[in-house]
């Protein structure tokens, strides 16, 4: 009898490293196909009520539909994009988070001396998403109604007029180039985020400042803001009688834009179905044109296309900070 427990005893031996093997073997990642297990989480590195932020819950409800799961809007704002960026950075890379970056995730790299992340090594690129219309608007109380009256306003009254962006944005940097290029005295408040410089400009507490027209839109319409001049090299097919800056100030232009990235170590064939998701759901005709009406151009573009993009992305954006003079302020 002893001799028969100590028979078994070895065999149960000798099947330990296939049992070790199994469960190794399941407890692997789920593969791409079972993605995404839960809901997803999509970080808005800003305040709400920026450009950000309403693309983000514009497509929420057709992500839905496209990944068969809750899709939870997370607004971390701050240290111009780099808190909500770096708690991406810093995620499980299984799919299941991921950040709308916009044109500060190229311009910090510059702008600032030290990031808490890499900007391209720590992400895996996903897609571009859109590219963005950026528009000078003014306080309805401002006496002006285009650009070259702006620019005699300002100086008129040097240090006098203040405008509110988000610190190290796109918009901020417009700003700064709007004064070097019109040699105008003018205050640029950094603000946590456009949103909150938005509503103190409709409030009236600022005159001035540069925002997507994502954003900007709708208080054109309503007539609570008056829109001067875009910044694209073009005027926006929305707002066709409006004037680019350029036409005042030649060779002013600036432009921004939307790009998905999610932690670095993301799988390929995950990270493809999440453009494929994003890239349908940017598609849909309704929200294309909705886009479209609010200076935003769907590219929804590959993640190989992206992680192209990028590096020459930072490099110009890096130039633009240089020659503005700009600081994180």
């Amino acid at each position: 009898m002893i001799k028969k427990i100590r028979s078994v005893s070895a065999a149960s031996r000798l099947l330990l490293p296939a049992i070790a093997v199994f469960a190794a073997v399941f407890a692997q990642p789920a593969p791409a196909q079972n993605f995404p297990s839960r809901a997803i989480r999509v970080v808005v590195p800003a305040a709400p009520g920026g450009g950000t932020d309403i693309l983000a819950r514009l497509l929420s409800p057709e992500l839905t539909k496209q990944f068969g799961q809750q899709i939870i809007i997370e607004n971390r704002a701050g240290g111009a994009t780099m808190i909500g960026t770096e708690f991406v950075a810093r995620s499980a890379p299984d799919g299941h988070t991921m950040v709308i970056a916009t044109t500060p995730h190229a311009i910090n790299p510059t702008l600032y001396k030290k990031l808490p992340f890499d900007p391209v090594k720590d992400f895996t690129m996903i897609s571009q998403l859109g590219l963005t219309t950026t528009v000078l608007v003014v306080h309805p109380s401002l006496p002006v109604n285009n650009v070259r009256e702006f620019i005699a306003l300002a100086k008129s009254r040097p240090g006098q007029l203040t405008a509110g962006t988000a610190a190290g944005n796109s918009a901020y940097l417009a700003v700064e180039m709007l004064k070097t290029m019109a040699k105008i005295d003018a205050v640029n408040i950094p603000y946590k985020g456009a949103g909150q410089a938005l509503a103190d400009l409709v409030a009236g507490h600022i005159q001035f400042q540069v925002n997507t027209l994502l954003a900007a839109k709708p208080f054109i319409d309503n007539g609570r803001l008056r829109a001067i001049g875009v910044c694209s090299a073009k005027r926006a097919a929305s707002l066709p009688n409006v004037q680019a800056i350029g036409e005042t100030l030649k060779g002013f232009e600036t432009s921004g834009w939307y790009a998905l990235l999610g932690p670095a170590g993301i799988t390929r064939e995950t990270t493809l179905r999440i453009h494929d998701g994003f890239a349908k759901a940017l598609r849909t005709p309704e929200i294309t044109k909705r886009l479209a009406d609010q200076g935003v151009e769907v590219v929804a573009g590959t993640p190989d296309e992206l992680a192209k993009i990028m590096p020459l992305e930072i490099k110009k954006w890096g130039e633009v900070v240089k020659s503005s003079g700009a600081t994180p302020g």
